[in-house]
């Protein structure tokens, strides 16, 4: 069968353009998924994306030792599944500042890519259940709605907030982004909605868009100076499969620079090191990685107050049972349903830390579960200087790839993912949470000083699941494609996901990953970009009244 595009890579961009550009009848799409289908019911109930940390559905990677962490080993979560990591994420429904973009655009030489030209493809994407106005639309693919079971805690984690100076938010994606509420999830229905649900499933019977799932793609076919297709191992072998237009890598800011470097394309010198002949030297493939580190604050509650009582086999019997009549209960909860956005510096230019306020202990990988009911208060440092790389550690394409996100390597990220963490310990020791929480378990109370912060931080800190960059976006030495996707230097190539970025936005990625696939699929198919929004009001953060408000 003969292909125009051929999508690499099903995760919330590949989604996105197998959608829009099979909207075109006169082209043929394939989408190629390495992972399976989203058959068990884990995957769209919202309280699933407990396990997904766990391994369901990944590739079960892990970084290098982090070598400014004392040699620390992180598990790195990617989604081996339909629909990415939109089908195994804690659905919040976050967009970033709009500085963020502005920067892509005044500092990366991302014309085009401003945030008043970028929001008219958040908004295309969304189906919003309670906001429609400058910021907001609905009628689209994604549903975005608001939590259906929150639990008395999340008011007070947000009384609690502002009783420390952070003003209480109703739209983290509005005029402004500072302060503290609930989140935007992404589900319609009380049921996830992921990109594979949103994008895919109403339009799976196109006669002009085949899905392949169990099909890895090895390498890219170069022939010259032009992509002409893929070569995947799947149920049928190994087979060439060629697109008649155009190569889309969407598969991730681990899984694209991976497939590029495996192909050949990257820079010359790693690529010798490991065996790969020497396609396209292309020096800005798998650098420029950023990701969010996390540490976390978990306290032990005074009663049973969040779901981890849940757990007990009569409690989540009783739990399934409420999800399946009525739509409600824990299973109807992401878990990270309440949090907001502040300053770890008071002279940053936007929020530059973001809170999670977990209904449980242990709710991730590797975090501790405590004997009694806990609470979580995850802290993030939103504005990384760390800059680091994906590359092979070995030529076969089924060997898991060295990932270095090099955490702290500027000793600013460390002092601010520090001072964030203080921020999280004052607001769990507000007076609006004091009939909620019993005491501080981690860190502890015996951990003070920035030295044992520290090496908490070492010991426990995780990703947040949020890398970008890796095949960076942009005209200078450094960056792999250019302002319509395109890899320099090579024809019939591009790429479309969350590596394309050349920084990280102040939020969780899912949303401007799905943005990049909109905006994306129109460059793709040479349509005009959508008007740029013009504001009835101007954004105007709230900031730190001074830096006592927050300590």
């Amino acid at each position: 069968m003969r292909f125009d595009y051929i999508i690499t890579g099903a995760g919330p961009a590949g989604c996105v353009l197998a959608n829009r550009l099979s909207e075109d009848p006169d082209v043929n799409v394939l989408l190629l998924e390495a992972g399976g289908g989203d058959w068990n019911p884990l995957f769209h109930m919202p309280a699933g994306f407990a396990k997904m940390t766990k391994g369901v559905a990944s590739w079960g990677w892990e970084t290098v030792p982090q070598k400014h962490m004392k040699g620390r080993v992180l598990r790195y979560t990617q989604a081996k599944v339909i629909g990415g990591g939109s089908s195994i994420n804690a659905q919040l429904y976050t967009r970033g500042n709009a500085a963020d973009y502005d920067m892509w655009a005044g500092e990366d030489g991302c014309e085009g890519w401003d945030y008043r030209s970028i929001l008219p493809y958040f908004k295309r994407a969304e189906d919003n259940q309670r906001f429609a106005d400058d910021y907001h639309s609905y009628g689209g693919p994604l549903g975005v709605s608001m939590p259906v079971s929150p639990l008395p805690i999340c008011d007070a984690y947000i009384r609690a907030g502002q009783e420390l100076g952070i003003p209480y938010n109703h739209d983290f994606n509005g005029r402004q982004q500072a302060g503290v509420g609930f989140y935007q999830l992404t589900q319609r229905n009380r049921r996830r909605s992921s990109a594979s649900l949103a994008y895919l499933s109403p339009i799976k019977d196109r006669k002009n868009l085949t899905i392949r799932l169990g099909s890895r793609v090895s390498r890219i076919v170069i022939e010259k100076t032009r992509a002409v297709g893929v070569e995947v191992v799947g149920r049928n072998g190994v087979e060439i499969l060629r697109a008649e237009r155009e190569v889309l890598v969407s598969s991730g800011a681990i899984g694209s620079p991976k497939l590029l470097l495996q192909s050949g394309i990257g820079p010359a010198d790693h690529l010798r090191s490991v065996g790969v002949n020497i396609a396209h030297d292309l020096p800005g493939v798998g650098g420029n990685l950023q990701d969010h580190l996390d540490l976390f604050v978990i306290s032990e509650c005074t009663g049973d107050h969040t779901y981890d009582g849940v757990a007990k086999l009569h409690r989540t019997l009783w739990a399934g049972i409420q999800y399946a009549l009525f739509r409600t209960g824990p299973v109807a909860s992401s878990l990270f349903e309440t949090g907001g956005f502040w300053y770890a510096d008071p002279n940053a230019r936007s929020p530059d830390i973001q809170f999670h306020l977990g209904l449980g202990s242990g709710i991730e990988a590797g975090v501790e579960r405590l004997k009694n009911a806990g609470v979580t208060l995850n802290s993030a440092y939103l504005h990384p200087r760390s800059r680091g790389t994906v590359r092979l550690s070995a030529a076969d394409p089924a060997a898991a790839p060295l990932i270095d996100p090099n955490y702290w390597s500027e000793p600013h990220d460390r002092e601010m993912s520090l001072e964030g963490l203080k921020v999280a310990r004052e607001i769990m020791q507000q007076a609006a949470l004091k009939s909620y929480v019993l005491a501080e378990r981690l860190p502890g109370p015996k951990v003070v000083t920035d030295e044992q912060l520290f090496d908490y931080g070492c010991a426990n800190a995780k990703t947040d699941h949020h890398p970008v960059g890796t095949c960076k976006m942009g005209t200078g030495a450094d960056a792999v494609v250019g302002l319509d996707l395109k890899v320099h230097g090579l024809e019939g190539l591009r790429v479309c996901d969350s590596s394309v970025m050349p920084r990280v936005p102040s939020c969780n990625t899912n949303a401007p990953t799905i943005m990049v696939g909109e905006k994306g699929s129109d460059i793709i198919r040479g349509l005009p970009a959508l008007p740029a929004v013009i504001f009835a009001d101007e954004r105007n953060e709230t900031r730190p009244r001074a830096r006592a408000s927050v300590r």
